[in-house]
C-alpha cells in the first residue's frame, strides 16, 4: 500500500455501537471465505486424487497455489483499494470469489481445478487488505480497535482450523467439488450487508500504481515454491537451479526498485524495526506449521486410520476449538507474562504437536492425533493474535496499512511454504520409500502412485493378499514421510522460538493498556 500520506483516521475516541460491532461480523465473513479456502481441501485430497488422477505434484499445486496467488497479489491488491475504494473492491472480490468457486466445484480435469484455485487466490487477494484498513477506519477507540484486530486474528486463524471441518461435513453428503460451494451463500450475505453497513473508505493521496513491482513480486515467488517442489521430486538438478536463481533474480530487483522509489508498493523501512520484523516471521511460520499439519493429517486419518471424512473432521474440532479460545485469551495472557515469552511458548507447543503426532508409539492413532492438534491450536491461536497486534503497533499509525498487508501476505507465504516444504518432503518420501509389487504394473508416465489416495484405489482392484501388501507398503512409507516431515517442523518451530525470543525482547505488552 502507498505510505505517501497518512491514513485518515477520525481523532475522536467515542466508542463503537451495535452498527460498528455488526459491521465487524459482516467483515468477518470475508476472513473466514479466504482462510477457510486455505484449508477446505485438505479432506478432499483423498476423492481429488482418485476422481481427477493428479499427478503428486499436480496435487502439491492445487493445494499451494491459492496460497501464493494470495501472497503474491496481497500488496498490490491493498494498493488498488486506496485508489479503488476498499469497500468496492471488496464487494469486487467478492463476486470473483463465487464465480472462481463455480469453476472450482465443477472442474472436470486437474488442470481445471488448478485455474479455478489461480482464480481464488486471484479474487481472495482482493478480500483480505480492505478487511483490517476498514478495521481501523470504523473503530475509532483504541480499546475497541484491540478486540477488533483480535477477533480478525482469532478468525483467521480459527478459518484456517475450520476449513477441513467444514469440507468433512460436506464430503460425508456430498461430491468433493460441494466444498467450493459453501462460498456461494457466504458471498450472498457478504456483499448486500457490505454496501448497507461498512462506510468506504481511500487514501486521499495515493502514490501511483506499480505494474513492474507487482510482475517482479510474483517472478520471486512462483519459482522459488517451483524450485521447492521440483527439487524434492528430482534433487538439486538444473531445472531447479534455475528457478531458484530466477527467484533470487527478480527478489533483488523487487527490492531495489523499492528502496528507489519515492511511493514503494512494500515500505522496507518497516522491516529495520526488530519487533516488526520478528512478529511477521512468527506468523509466516506459525502458518507454516499449521498448513503444513493439515496437509499430511487429513490423509493420515482417512486413507491410513480409515475414517470418514466427516469422523475425521471431528478429530480436529478440538483443536478448532482451542485455536479460537487461546486466540481471545492472548488479550489477556499478555498482561501477565511478556510477549517473547508467549510467543517463544506457541512455538514450542508447535512442536510438541508435531512430535506427539509422528513419534507416538509404532504408527500415529486418533488419539495421537486429536491432541497433537489441540496442542497446536493453543501455539497458533497465542501467535496469530499477539504476533498481529505486534506488527500494527510496531510502526506509525499512518504506516498501519502497509504494516497490515505485509502482515497478510505473511499469512500466505506461511501457508505456502508448510504445503510446499512439509508436503514435498511428504511425498517425495512417500514416493521412494513405496513398494509396488512387480505383478503390479506401473506404465511409463502413469500417476497411480504418486499419490496415497491414487495407490489406494489401484490396491482395490487387485486380490486381497497382493492388494494388501500394497496398502501396507503405502501405510509405512506415508508414515515415514510423516515422520521425516515432522522432524522438520520441530526443527523450524524450535528455530522459531530461539528467534521470537531474541527478536521481541523490546516488544511492548499490544493490549495490556484499555481494558
Amino acid at each position: 500500500m502507498s505510505t505517501t500520506a497518512p491514513q485518515q483516521v477520525p481523532d475522536d475516541t467515542r466508542r463503537a455501537g451495535a452498527r460498528e460491532w455488526v459491521a465487524l461480523a459482516v467483515l468477518m465473513l470475508a476472513v473466514l471465505m479466504v482462510s477457510t479456502d486455505n484449508t477446505v481441501l485438505s479432506f478432499a485430497l483423498p476423492e481429488i486424487s482418485t476422481d481427477l488422477r493428479p499427478t503428486g505434484n499436480q496435487l502439491l499445486w492445487i493445494v499451494d497455489v491459492y496460497a501464493l496467488m494470495l501472497a503474491g497479489l496481497l500488496i498490490a491488491m491493498g494498493s488498488l483499494g486506496d485508489r479503488l475504494g476498499r469497500r468496492r473492491l471488496l464487494v469486487i472480490g467478492a463476486l470473483g470469489f463465487s464465480a472462481a468457486s463455480f469453476l472450482g466445484a465443477y472442474a472436470t480435469s486437474p488442470e481445471m481445478l488448478l485455474v479455478a484455485r489461480m482464480l481464488l487466490g486471484l479474487f481472495g487477494a482482493t478480500l483480505m487488505p480492505s478487511t483490517l484498513s476498514l478495521i481501523r477506519n470504523i473503530f475509532h477507540d483504541a480499546r475497541d480497535r484491540r478486540i477488533a484486530v483480535a477477533t480478525w486474528a482469532a478468525m483467521f486463524s480459527g478459518g484456517a482450523a475450520l476449513g477441513p471441518i467444514m469440507g468433512g461435513w460436506l464430503l460425508e453428503h456430498f461430491w468433493w467439488g460441494s466444498v467450493f460451494l459453501i462460498n456461494v451463500p457466504m458471498v450472498a450475505l457478504l456483499v448486500p450487508l457490505v454496501l448497507l453497513l461498512v462506510p468506504e473508505s481511500k487514501d486521499p493521496s495515493p502514490g501511483p500504481l506499480d505494474p513492474a513491482s507487482i510482475a517482479l513480486s510474483m517472478l520471486a515467488m512462483f519459482p522459488l515454491v517451483y524450485a521447492i517442489k521440483h527439487g524434492a521430486k528430482a534433487g538439486l538438478d538444473d531445472v531447479t537451479v534455475a528457478a531458484l536463481a530466477l527467484s533470487v533474480a527478480a527478489g533483488v530487483m523487487f527490492v531495489r526498485r523499492q528502496q528507489r522509489s519515492r511511493t514503494p508498493m512494500l515500505d522496507l523501512q518497516l522491516f529495520r524495526n526488530p519487533v516488526f520484523s520478528g512478529a511477521v516471521v512468527a506468523n509466516l511460520l506459525s502458518l507454516m506449521a499449521l498448513t503444513g499439519f493439515l496437509f499430511f493429517a487429513a490423509q493420515l486419518l482417512q486413507l491410513v486410520l480409515g475414517l470418514s471424512p466427516m469422523d475425521s473432521a471431528m478429530v480436529l474440532l478440538p483443536g478448532l476449538l482451542v485455536t479460537v479460545l487461546f486466540g481471545f485469551l492472548a488479550v489477556r495472557l499478555v498482561r501477565h507474562a511478556p510477549v517473547r515469552t508467549l510467543v517463544s511458548i506457541s512455538f514450542v507447543a508447535s512442536s510438541l504437536g508435531y512430535a506427539l503426532a509422528a513419534f507416538t508409539g509404532t504408527a500415529p492413532t486418533v488419539l495421537s492425533v486429536l491432541v497433537a492438534f489441540a496442542i497446536m491450536g493453543v501455539g497458533i491461536g497465542m501467535a496469530e493474535t499477539i504476533t498481529n497486534d505486534l506488527v500494527i503497533a510496531a510502526v506509525p499509525a499512518h504506516k498501519a496499512g502497509a504494516a497490515s498487508a505485509i502482515s497478510e501476505t505473511a499469512y500466505e507465504i506461511g501457508a505456502v511454504l508448510g504445503t510446499a516444504v512439509l508436503g514435498s518432503i511428504v511425498m517425495s518420501t512417500y514416493r521412494s520409500n513405496l513398494v509396488v509389487p512387480e505383478v503390479v504394473q506401473r506404465p511409463a508416465g502413469d500417476s497411480s502412485f504418486e499419490t496415497l489416495g491414487s495407490t489406494m484405489a489401484v490396491a482395490e482392484r487387485y486380490p486381497n493378499v497382493l492388494g494388501e501388501r500394497l496398502v501396507e507398503s503405502a501405510h509405512l512409507a506415508f508414515d515415514l514421510g510423516v515422520q521425516r516431515a515432522s522432524g522438520v517442523a520441530i526443527g523450524i518451530a524450535l528455530l522459531a522460538a530461539w528467534v521470537s525470543w531474541f527478536a521481541l525482547r523490546s516488544a511492548p505488552a499490544p493490549t495490556r493498556s484499555g481494558h
